[in-house]
């Protein structure tokens, strides 16, 4: 039998300066641990949201604000 690798991630809704909001976002927990762990999530964030834009040639605005989700 095969062992999985144990990855854990932390879900966070993001809110852009457009007014739009995405829910549930996968951000792994090892950027938590960072001096700036706010910085580096929205790091995190931005990363996917240039790979999204680059597949589906949609750029997403700049983010407001992340917080935390309620799950």
């Amino acid at each position: 039998m095969k062992r999985r690798a144990v990855s854990s991630f932390v879900l966070f809704d993001v809110t852009y300066v457009d007014g739009s909001q995405t829910s549930h976002r996968k951000v792994p927990s090892a950027a938590l641990t960072e001096p700036d762990a706010e910085a580096a999530v929205k790091a995190v964030i931005e990363a996917q949201d240039r790979e999204i834009a680059l597949a589906s040639g949609r750029p997403r605005g700049a983010i407001k604000a992340v917080v935390r989700s309620r799950t």
